[in-house]
């Protein structure tokens, strides 16, 4: 018994060294398998995607004020701005979308104001078309401050923000646009006017004796403000040039609605919601001028609230 088992044994050493030199043989070292993966990662590199350059148009406009692309300066300000936003493939799928969905609602008022269609980028930019806030506390769609606001008519507290109501908006949108444009003499400078400040424009164009927004040193974000306007304008009207590929059905539309008007206090919006067979939620998606659970409205002003009609949430 004990000879055979260690004629097992021997046997068993015998095996498990064979395998051992087998495997040692065939396995490749850690350099080997390093240089493998580097080399299948840079041909996926190679193949499946790259990165272009892009030419910047011949010509290009702002609510028909040419951009002096012949300035070397100016070209390389453009080329920036269609590089970043080319190429921020998920941020620009987006900005299509929601185009499609508000810029039906925002086209019409520009036009019955006579402001330039080409102003509706501007409120891409500046909020990419969502109810945005930002850190200097100006709200919705159009980034309105409050001062603003409430100097154009807004009811502007804590129960109901109208910055937030997109018809609304536009409208003062349109006459902060339409009086910078009339002390400032282009649609260029008051669409700049509508980042920096009228006073701000006017101080600038003043000091360095010019009167365009091309010729104009400006801070970062202003510097860059109509560049960017344009590169969205560009970019929109021209998706499959720049890379972008989708149909018709992966855009936002509007869900139809209609109008109820409210002339008195409503204690509680989800009750209220639920009248209409939606919930709080709901209406406040159709309503985010409503700040508020409840309207105080102790003055007996008359609002008219969004409805989604039946079907569309069920």
């Amino acid at each position: 018994m004990k000879t055979i088992k260690n004629l097992l044994s021997t046997i068993g050493l015998i095996v498990v060294s064979g395998l051992f030199i087998f495997a040692m043989q065939k396995a490749p070292s850690e350099t080997q398998v390093s240089d493998k993966f580097s080399t299948i990662k840079d041909s996926k590199s190679v193949n499946s995607y790259n990165v272009y350059a892009l030419s910047v148009p011949e010509s290009l406009d702002f609510s028909g004020e040419a951009l002096p692309l012949n300035n070397p300066d100016i070209l390389e300000r453009m080329d920036r701005e269609l590089l970043v936003n080319t190429y921020w493939q998920s941020n620009g799928l987006l900005m299509f979308k929601r185009a499609a969905k508000y810029f039906p609602i925002i086209e019409p008022i520009l036009k019955k104001n006579g402001i330039p269609d080409d102003f509706k980028y501007l409120a891409v930019i500046e909020s990419g078309l969502t109810n945005a806030v930002s850190p200097a506390g100006a709200r919705g769609v159009w980034q309105i401050m409050k001062t603003t606001g409430k100097e154009n008519g807004l009811e502007i507290n804590s129960n109901v923000d109208e910055r937030y109501h997109l018809e609304m908006s536009t409208e003062v949108a349109c006459q902060y646009l339409l009086k910078a444009k009339k002390k400032l003499g282009s649609w260029t400078l008051a669409a700049a006017a509508y980042n920096a400040g009228n006073a701000g424009v006017s101080r600038r164009l003043k000091e360095q004796n010019v009167t365009g927004y091309y010729d104009l040193l400006l801070g970062e974000e202003t510097g860059r403000y109509l560049f960017r306007i344009v590169a969205l304008k560009e970019i929109l009207n021209h998706p499959n040039k720049y890379g972008f590929n989708f149909s018709e059905g992966d855009l936002y539309t509007s869900v139809p609605t209609y109008k109820v008007e409210v002339d008195t206090a409503v204690t509680n919006f989800s009750k209220f919601a639920k009248g209409f067979g939606i919930n709080y939620k709901i209406l406040k998606l159709h309503n985010p001028w409503l700040r508020e659970p409840h309207l105080n409205n102790k003055s007996g002003k008359k609002y008219s609230l969004e409805i989604p009609k039946d079907g569309y949430y069920n």
